[in-house]
This record gives C-alpha cells, structure tokens and sequence, in this order.
C-alpha cells in the first residue's frame, strides 16, 4: 500500500489498469481548484531509467521522466502524443490524466547502485515537466536528486517552473560531486502569448527570477526561448525584452528553436490556430505543407533572432560546470543547450 503522502487532501478513489503496468492504479483526484478536473494515476514503475534510441540524435542517453501527462497545457507540447500509449488521447487527456510513478526515487537508487551502470549524463523534463502543479503535492523530485546526489552521477533538467527553486540546495550537493546544469523554458514575455499557449504555467517572469537566483547559487542555468512560432511569439518588440532579462539573469545560454508539429500535435495546434488565429492558418499550412518541421531557412531565421547583442549562444557555456572528471567538465552546459531540441 502506497502511503508515504497519505496525509494529502483527497477526494474520491478508483483504480483502472494501464497499458504496460503489471498493477492496477490508484486513480485519485485532489481538493484543489488547480486540479479540480484532474485524474492522477498512481503506478509503481519497474525502472525509472529510460533510453534514449539512438536515432533521436540527443547528447544525452538517458532520462527521467516521473510523471506522464502534463498540466502545464502547452498547445505546442511536442510530448503529447506519448499519451496515446497509454489508451489517453493526446489533447484534453495529456492535460488532465497524468501519471504519477511514485515508487520513483527508490527505482532509480537500486537502478544506479547497479554494478552495470556506468555513471552516465540522465537528463530531466526531457517528456514531461518533472515540476509540474503536482509536484507541489508528491515531491518525488527531491527523492530523485537524493539518489543522484549519493550516486555522484551527472545530470540536468529543463523546466518552465520556479518550483525547482525548493530543491536549490540537494542541486548544489550534486553540483559538488558531478556535473549539473539547469535550463527553464521561457518562449515569451507577451502576457497573451503566454497564457494562449501555456495557459496554466507560472509566469514567465518567475522563471526568469529563477534563473537569476540558480546562477547566483552557483548552478550553470541557461533560457530556453522555445518554441519560436512565427507570428505569435518571434517580433523583435517580443524577443529583445526577454533577451534582456534572460543575459540580466546570468544565463549561461540563450537557444532558440522553431516549433515542430509532430504527429497529433499537428491537429491540435491547427484547432487551436483556426480558434485563436485564423488568421495565421494559411501561413502555417504552407509552413508546414511538407511535414513536422519549417523549412530550413526558416528555422534559421528564427534561430539567429535570440542570438542578439552579445547573448551566450545555445550552444555556447560561460563557464566550465563542476565536475570530477575533464569529460564531464565539457558536458554540463552543453547538455543542457543541445537538449533544446526536444522542443
């Protein structure tokens, strides 16, 4: 029986069986008006260690992705089709049917204690936003830090919340052993930008702050201004202030990345042009007429646009991440920026 956060305020239980989980589910829903219309699924996971197939081209090799499904409700999540894995549907149900392994910490500590476990780079928030709303009520990240902390083991993660600001000081022991690296998601300052296309993610200014104040502590933190969509969030009156606070915030590096619209998310960002900008539709369809991606040139265009007025390049670290070996040394930011193609 799962009965670490037991003293939570609940209401109302069930179980359903998922796809892939030998046990039933604990289905519960929490007494908050954020969560309100939200399933939480509670699984116990048989890893926690996820491998990334080679031909996805990613610097790293390995994840940790403690939660399914998102509340953050990005209409651009590239990460929404993985839903459907589960017998969930990539729109409404990404939003509000999520996934919690709460067995995760101590998978991953019995993963890394593994005499086959090389110490590789895991990154976090490469799927799915590890310091999402429930966060706030499981805590299982802190657990994950713990493990890679007494690991030694080199990691990073990428997130549009400050939350991960409550966890500052178990990144700083790690930061002391291994190499780490933060990056938070920031793609725009444009108050109804933001809450079109990120309706229910913390302001965007806080991450900023939070940038701020991971590299005050001495944690590499980068800005990730992702994704750059033409006409919503890429006019220089847009990007130039938020070029300004992120370089004012210390980031370590500043990427951008074009959107791409991959499988159903193609449909749903479509549905949510021809609702809130038709008149972008047409301008989309002939972006996108020969597949996920814009045509290059045009994800150029948009690339060189947050590299202005000096800013650090996305691929580019001010300054060496602590670590113990000369290998990870060169890793630390650096994972970090390259991870910005995820989005």
């Amino acid at each position: 029986m799962f009965v670490r956060w037991s003293n939570l305020t609940l209401d109302g239980e069930e179980q359903r069986r998922l796809p892939g989980y030998r046990d039933e589910a604990v289905v519960r829903r929490f007494d908050a008006p954020e969560a309100l219309e939200t399933r939480f699924y509670e699984v116990r996971a048989r890893s926690v260690l996820n491998r990334v197939p080679a031909a996805s081209r990613m610097p790293f090799r390995w994840t940790i992705n403690p939660y399914r499904g998102c509340t953050h409700a990005c209409v651009f999540c590239f990460a929404r089709p993985t839903h459907t894995y589960l017998d969930f549907n990539a729109g409404r149900d990404f939003e509000r049917e999520i996934v919690v392994k709460v067995n995760a910490p101590e998978v991953l500590r019995t993963e890394l204690a593994r005499p086959s476990w090389k110490g590789e780079h895991v990154a976090l928030g490469t799927n799915t936003d590890p310091y999402q709303w429930v966060e706030g009520r499981y805590r299982l990240m802190e657990g994950i830090w713990e493990a890679l902390r007494d690991a030694a083991n080199p990691c990073s993660v990428l997130t549009k919340s400050p939350l991960l600001l409550r966890d500052l000081n178990l990144m700083r022991q790690i930061a002391e052993r291994a190499s780490f690296s933060a990056c938070l998601s920031v793609p725009t300052l444009d108050e109804k930008a933001w809450r079109a296309t990120e309706p229910h993610t913390p302001h965007p200014r806080a991450r900023l702050e939070a940038v701020a104040e991971l590299n005050r502590a001495g944690i590499p933190t980068g800005v990730l201004v992702a994704p750059l969509m033409p006409g919503i969030n890429d006019a220089p009156e847009q990007l130039e202030p938020l070029l300004e606070l992120a370089i004012e915030a210390g980031a370590t590096s500043i990427g951008g990345v074009a959107l791409h619209l991959r499988g159903e998310v193609r449909t749903i960002f479509t549905e949510w042009l021809q609702a809130h900008r038709p008149d972008l539709v047409e301008r989309y369809e002939e972006l996108y007429r020969r597949g996920a991606y814009a045509p290059r040139e045009e994800r150029e265009r948009l690339s060189r646009m947050v590299r202005w007025r000096g800013a650090p390049g996305g691929f580019r670290a001010a300054g060496p991440s602590p670590a113990p070996a000369a290998e990870e040394r060169s890793r630390g930011p650096l994972t970090i920026a390259r991870q910005q193609a995820l989005f």
